[in-house]
Order: C-alpha cells, then structure tokens, then sequence
C-alpha cells in the first residue's frame, strides 16, 4: 500500500504545481481526507479568481509508456464499491504520468459521457492492491491516451518541469513518436 499511496501523493504534489501554473493567484485545498469530499471522488478543491471553484478528482499512473488511461470501474470489487471514474462529481480529472511528469487535463464529465458511450470498446483489466493483510481487486477499463484526447473537447496535456514550470505538449499520445519517414538520423 506504501507505494500505492506514494504514487498518489506524487500525483497530487505535481497537481497542485500544474494547478496553480494556470491562474495567478489561485489556491489549491487538499480535501483529500474530508469525509465530505470522500464520498464524491473530489481530491482538490480549486479556488481561482473570479471563477467557482472547481472539484478536481488526481489519478496517478507509473504505466506512461503504455499509452492507455485506467478508468476505474469498480474500486473494490469484494465489496462491491463502485469506480470512482463513474459516481466522481469533480469537474477536472487530472491523470498523472508520474515518470514523464505528464500531467493530462480531462473535463471529468465531458470524458465519463465520451467513455460510456464506448465503453463497450475498451477491454477490461484487474488489478490487485493490498491494504495491511488484505487484498482487493480494482476493475477498470483501458482506454487508449489518443483516443480520448482526440475525441474530448477540452482535453490536453503538460508537462510539469522538476522547478515547477508548465508547458503544454503537442500531440497527442504519450511517448509521441514521429513516423519512420519522418524521424531525424
């Protein structure tokens, strides 16, 4: 479970950085541990000036190089809780590559409506976690990066500099390749 919730906090932590790169002036809560945020897959609170604040669910992922989103269905499936992908009332998920320091903007509702519209296209995939002596299996769906990135309004991608700087990236793929004819010797 340490690494798990090592990978989390490191999402946020860059979350947090990309958050307040966006608008001078803004504040970032962490809600992560209110009771009163749990139950709505609300991790951040994002407060801007002159704009509502905005409910931002953090996802973070040590899997960049192989280019797909899980989307989480079911997050214990021995207890039969649901994903927070599906009940989450954030109006952003931030999807965090940690290695590459990739950060992907996704408007959380626009995304969930694009998904369970195809969701029947995505194959499934389970993943165990442990939590002191038991384990839980997590479903979700694997949902390729570009796909959605090209057919979310919305939607984009950072990187998120060791100092803090935030620079959007072109593309629309993780690990972006050129083509073969294209490629510089």
């Amino acid at each position: 479970m340490s690494s798990v919730q090592g990978a989390a906090d490191r999402a946020v932590a860059l979350a947090r950085q990309y958050l307040r790169a966006q608008h001078i002036g803004s504040r970032v809560h962490d809600v992560q541990r209110d009771p009163r945020f749990q139950h709505r897959g609300v991790d951040l609170l994002w407060d801007r000036p002159g704009a509502r604040v905005a409910g931002v669910e953090v996802k973070g992922d040590r899997q960049a190089r192989r280019r797909n989103y899980f989307f989480e269905l079911v997050s214990n499936f021995e207890k039969n809780t649901p994903g927070c992908f599906l009940y989450s009332t954030a109006d952003v998920l931030l999807y965090v590559f940690l290695e590459p320091r990739e950060l992907h903007h996704l408007p959380m509702p626009a995304t969930r409506v694009w998904f369970l519209a195809r969701s029947g296209e995505f194959p499934l995939k389970t993943t165990l976690t442990r939590l002191g002596p038991h384990l839980y299996t997590t479903i979700g769906a694997v949902v390729p990066v570009r796909e959605v990135l090209l057919g979310v309004p919305g939607a984009s991608r950072f990187r998120v500099e060791e100092g803090g700087e935030v620079t959007p990236m072109l593309g629309h793929t993780v690990g972006l390749r050129r083509p073969s004819s294209t490629r510089r010797a």
